[in-house]
């Protein structure tokens, strides 16, 4: 009981603290066109995004579990990452009726989620991203793709994908850290591994990085869609402080609010 009301009244003071921060967030600009929003897509996408959370590993990677069917009905995974060190979790497989290779990552566990947001809230922009001046990013986010056994997962599972369906197209998605890092992998796709048609579909994730990186990042993938909720208190994190606009965490386009 006490553990509760101690998250409950943290839960109070980053929604007060959030709302005194917000202020109106500048827009990133972007030199390429919009992404367009596809509603049945989504529908789609966040089935997959919750499918990747379920906890019986021979369900999910036989796409046998709860989640594995209506919409989803006859996806093939092709490799379930698992990074317990990390706690991370991802896969990769085909859906022939989106003739694309879907990536999905975990968001945090239940469990979690107090500490995970509570570090949120203070973090601040840490490390440079490889390869681009100026561009600042979170560093538990982008460790959280490229330094734990999940990258290197990905990788191969896209590649043997690529094998055998083709050239198809590739889409990341993933909910709140989940979507985190299916930015982070969607970009390393295009930038280090000249993917071509890569698209981002995430569901209420954080900010990952500053003004700079955003630009960067909307630049190289420009069909991205961040989909949000308004009672959602992650996309708001870390904060966006309007007094020092350079330097503070910016979203990239494209978002998608109150989304149902």
């Amino acid at each position: 009981m006490e553990r509760n009301g101690s998250w409950l009244r943290a839960m109070v003071v980053l929604t007060c603290l959030v709302a005194v921060s917000g202020a109106r967030e500048l827009e990133v600009r972007s030199k390429v066109h919009k992404a367009v929003y596809n509603h049945t897509l989504a529908t789609i996408l966040v089935e997959y995004a919750s499918a990747v959370y379920m906890s019986d590993l021979t369900e999910l990677f036989s796409w046998t579990c709860p989640r594995c069917d209506g919409k989803t009905k006859g996806f093939e995974v092709i490799e379930l990452i698992v990074d317990i060190q990390h706690c991370l979790q991802a896969y990769v497989g085909v859906a022939e009726d989106l003739n694309a290779v879907v990536i999905a990552f975990r968001g945090t566990q239940e469990h979690s989620i107090q500490n995970w947001v509570e570090d949120l809230y203070w973090k601040q922009l840490d490390i440079n991203y490889p390869g681009m001046p100026g561009a600042m990013v979170h560093h538990g986010f982008y460790y959280a793709y490229h330094n734990t056994t999940i990258r290197p997962g990905i990788l191969d599972a896209v590649m043997r994908a690529k094998d055998l369906y083709g050239d198809v197209n590739v889409i990341a998605t993933g909910h709140s850290m989940g979507g985190a890092m299916a930015s982070f992998c969607g970009l390393d796709l295009v930038v280090n591994h000249e993917a071509q048609n890569v698209q981002v579909l995430t569901f209420g994730q954080p900010r990952i990085g500053n003004a700079v990186f955003a630009s960067y990042y909307s630049d190289r993938v420009p069909n991205t869609i961040r989909i949000t909720n308004g009672h959602d208190i992650v996309p708001h994190l870390p904060p966006y402080y309007s007094r020092f606009p350079q330097k503070t965490y910016h979203h990239f386009p494209r978002e998608i609010g109150n989304w149902q």
